[in-house]
């Protein structure tokens, strides 16, 4: 029989009494037995017994030992983990053997793991380090994986057959309002490829050495290059550059332009491929002959047509630089400027970036041993002279502005590059009414044929005008004039120009922010239209603390009024409707510069166009563009609703629709009781003041005119409830881009916003808003208090003065709009009541003002007025940068 099957022998000595005497022992003070030494049936395999005698009883053989061992320890593991007293663990077997009852069992070990981690059998910080083997281990597979994953993609991906449709320049479309065609424009003809022995060597080795010194050593990719593309797009940023030669002909020819994870890695493995299958020569050639050199040119036979007039094959070393120079980003190196697509991107910066890499390249080239010092010196003692923009084929008249305006809405509101847009493909519907556009052109050729002769007189030469027109509470532009037409080489678009300063028709900002937020001492009460200031010339400008504002050489600062017409203290109103400068930059003082900074960015002016905050900046030395000042005045006709101003309500990319053109939010920008009453004060600029011309239209309008210092320019801004218009007439000196005086211009003495550009703007209204009805503007309720200007006589209690019979000079002999005599009273009551604006202390109301006109005195120093914020200069365009 076998062993397991055999019956244990009988213990000697009787089991109850041997029981009971191990009881007995046991209540004696003895150790107890372990589990399994009771004497219980269930626990009596293999356990140590010990009997009040202390003899050692051995129950069965070493089967039943092995299962009693594993009884008394739970079962294997789990019982071996169980600590008994002082730690140790009981175990089967004597005291010497496996049966030791104080003797330590080991434990038995974890099954094995993969992955040794968290460590077993480390404690602390070390049972969290991993080992060496992990930490190896997980290097190689992740290596591995890589390179798995790299030669899966390198199978996967080949060499397209064809180039990318990308790749082949088309045109561009744009639409009217309406939906009809304006203009199919781009650079579909602009291109003609040129094989790699009519590239001269110097063109070649410019590239080379700029782009890429090792274009003949490498494989065709760079790997940090993409590692730091794959970074840059990580953070958000630019996946451009450090690319090789062979990766960008890559991109040019077979790859859309979208910066991703996936067409990066597609660049690379095309370009291993393409490093393999095309010689450098080829892959050379293929870049040049794909590449962007801006203006709409692609590739080097176009860019040398483009820049140079001349074949590709006969450029010179010098000109080879800069047409590499061009690769690193024509809107930033093309010395014609590119301000609408980024303000700082001017003709200066453009010129001097150009002419630096320029020189580098060419340095670069040399060191090189690429050209000779012979070529090096003598090229780089003469930057190319180029070419002046052409216009491309229907980009003639005021075409060209509206499609440049247009691109410059979609490049600014997507991530559409200059370089995609110009490959074309796009459709392009835009806010430009076909009529409106018609009847500006036709009212400013109608008025310059009037009034300019520049063939016989010298100072009606280089006479330009800008305007546009934008709806109110809607900021659709429906028209613009932006000059003499590309066709005629003026590629500035005046609508959209910087530089040009907007004169008096800044005040009525200075009014908006006065009666939205008081004066320093009104405690936030807003001031009344019929509060009175000094009118008179020549009068020193007091800070908030009484002080006056000195200029460089602390000498006190005068300001200026265009006559020295003695006005007395005159009502905001009145020197409105006469465009008196005192009042009203003592005002802006008074109310603090910033408040009328921060009521025009509301109302739509970009702070990129303000001018320092002095005290001449309440008279108009910013310089938005007419784009801007019509949409900033289309808040006043909106009852203070702004809406920023648009060109394009939609974009497809051949036939798809891009989003982000919805119609721009319409915000409230100022209480419409202030805009109201800013609309009321204008009308009677119209009826009453220096915008008298614009009585012609024959409707209700508001509107303020604007002269600068030394009649640089002259503005006219108006507008009814449909429609807001601003134009802008400038002499600019065509080489140095600088504003001349127009004294003298038309014959005229000076030109004032209130007769050229007035008479502009009437000749366009009547023909836009023929057969619309007149509707008026909202009645204003009454705003604000009566706060007079320090120093301001008392009101006298009587109610009316009638203008001074002594009063017979005129403010200014020359400007139509000043010579004919100020209406009566009763012609200049409002829903206020009539005004008593004469006798206070320099005789009455008399004759009319001028246009004002920014100080000639020298800038104050004191620029901090308005409690430490100050701006700087920056460029006017449209939205400062383009936005319309």
């Amino acid at each position: 029989m076998s062993e397991h099957r055999r019956k244990p022998p009988q213990p000697q000595g009787g089991g109850r009494a041997a029981a009971r005497r191990g009881q007995s022992g046991s209540a004696s003070g003895r150790r107890a037995a372990p589990r399994g030494a009771t004497g219980s049936p269930s626990d009596s395999y293999g356990s140590d017994s010990y009997d009040s005698g202390g003899e050692e009883r051995q129950y069965g053989g070493r089967a039943e030992a092995r299962r009693a061992a594993q009884r008394s320890t739970g079962g294997g593991r789990r019982r071996a983990a169980e600590p008994t007293r002082g730690g140790r663990r009981a175990g089967p077997g004597g005291p010497n053997g496996p049966g030791r009852g104080r003797g330590r069992v080991a434990a038995v070990p974890d099954k094995k793991r993969l992955i040794d981690y968290p460590r077993a059998g480390k404690y602390g910080w070390q049972r969290w380090m991993p080992s060496w083997k992990l930490v190896s281990g997980l290097c190689i597979g992740f290596f591995g994986s890589l390179m798995a994953v790299a030669g899966i993609g390198y199978a996967m991906v080949g060499v397209p057959s064809e180039e990318n449709a990308a790749a082949l320049s088309q045109n561009n479309v744009y639409y009217w309002a309406d939906g009809t065609q304006m203009v199919a424009a781009g650079s579909g003809q602009n291109r003609q490829n040129v094989t790699i022995d009519r590239i001269p060597k110097e063109m070649q080795w410019a590239v080379i050495s700029a782009e890429n010194k090792t274009f003949y050593q490498d494989r065709g990719v760079d790997p940090m290059g993409i590692a730091r593309a794959l970074a840059n797009m990580a953070r958000g940023g630019d996946t451009q550059g450090g690319s090789t030669i062979t990766q960008q002909f890559v991109k040019n020819t077979y790859l859309t332009q979208e910066q991703s994870v996936s067409r990066k890695f597609k660049e690379m493995f095309i370009s291993i491929k393409v490093g393999t299958k095309f010689s450098k020569g080829q892959i050379l050639q293929g870049y040049l002959n794909t590449s962007y050199y801006g203006r709409g040119a692609y590739g080097i036979q176009a860019a040398a047509q483009t820049y140079f007039g001349k074949e590709a094959k006969d450029l010179k070393p010098n000109e080879c630089a800069f047409l590499a120079a061009l690769l690193k980003g024509p809107t930033y190196y093309d010395p014609a400027g590119n301000e609408g697509i980024d303000r700082s991107a001017t003709r200066e910066a453009n010129t001097k970036r150009a002419k630096a890499r320029w020189s580098w390249i060419l340095e670069q080239m040399h060191n090189d041993k690429r050209i000779t010092d012979q070529q090096y010196q003598e090229a780089i003692k003469n930057f190319p002279k180029l070419q002046g923009r052409k216009a491309s084929k229907g980009m003639t008249g005021q075409i060209g502005y509206l499609a440049d305006t247009a691109k410059k809405y979609v490049l600014n509101h997507s991530n559409i590059s200059e370089k995609q847009f110009d490959q074309g493909g796009y459709q392009i519907k835009t806010t430009f009414k076909k009529a409106n556009v018609e009847a500006l052109a036709k009212a400013v050729k109608k008025v310059e044929k009037e009034k300019l002769d520049p063939e016989n007189r010298e100072l009606d030469k280089h006479v330009q005008f800008g305007a546009a027109s934008v709806k109110p509470n809607d900021g659709a532009i429906v028209a613009l004039y932006g000059g003499a037409g590309y066709e005629n080489g003026h590629f500035n678009n005046n609508a959209d120009t910087s530089g040009v300063p907007v004169g008096s028709t800044w005040k009525p900002f200075v009014l908006a922010a006065a009666m939205e937020h008081g004066t320093y001492k009104s405690d936030g009460v807003g001031v009344s239209p019929l509060s009175k200031y000094n009118g008179n010339d020549h009068l020193k400008v007091r800070k908030n603390d009484g002080s006056y504002v000195l200029k460089k050489d602390n000498t006190p600062f005068f300001q200026e009024n265009e006559s020295d017409y003695p006005w007395g203290y005159i009502s905001l109103r009145k020197a409105m409707e006469q465009s008196v400068n005192t009042p009203f930059v003592q005002l802006g003082m008074d109310v603090g510069m910033k408040n009328v900074a921060d009521v025009a960015e509301k109302a739509g002016i970009l702070d990129g166009s303000f001018a320092e905050l002095n005290a001449s900046f309440a008279l108009g030395t910013s310089t938005p563009s007419a784009i801007r000042m019509a949409d900033a005045y289309a808040t006043f006709a909106a009852a203070g609703k702004q809406a920023a101003p648009y060109s394009v309500t939609s974009v497809k990319f051949n036939g798809q629709e891009i989003e982000g053109f919805e119609k721009p939010r319409v915000t409230r920008a100022m209480p419409e009781n202030v805009a109201n009453n800013v609309t009321d004060t204008l009308e009677n600029v119209i009826q009453n003041g220096t915008g008298k011309n614009a009585l012609a239209l024959g409707r209700t309008a508001a509107g303020k005119t604007g002269t600068t210092d030394e009649n640089k320019s002259a503005w006219f801004v108006g507008y009814t409830q449909q429609l807001s218009t601003s134009i802008a007439m400038f002499r600019e000196d065509p080489k140095s881009a600088k504003l001349l005086s127009m004294n003298g211009t038309a014959g005229e003495e000076s030109i004032h916003g209130g007769d050229t550009p007035t008479e502009v703007w009437t000749e366009y209204m009547k023909a836009a808003l023929k057969g619309k009805p007149d509707l008026g503007f909202p009645e204003p309720e009454k705003i604000g208090e009566i706060q007079n200007e320090v120093g301001a006589p008392s009101p006298t209690p009587t109610p009316s003065v009638e203008p001074s019979e002594t009063v017979t000079e005129s403010p200014s002999p020359t400007p139509t709009e000043s010579t004919t005599p100020s209406p009566s009273p009763s012609d200049t009551c409002g829903f206020f009541g009539c005004e008593d604006d004469g006798g206070a202390q320099n005789g009455g109301t008399g004759n009319g003002g001028t246009d004002g006109g920014v100080s000639p005195e020298p800038t104050p120093t004191d620029t901090n007025l308005d409690g430490g914020n100050t701006r700087g200069n920056g460029n006017g365009g449209i939205f400062g940068g383009p936005e319309g």
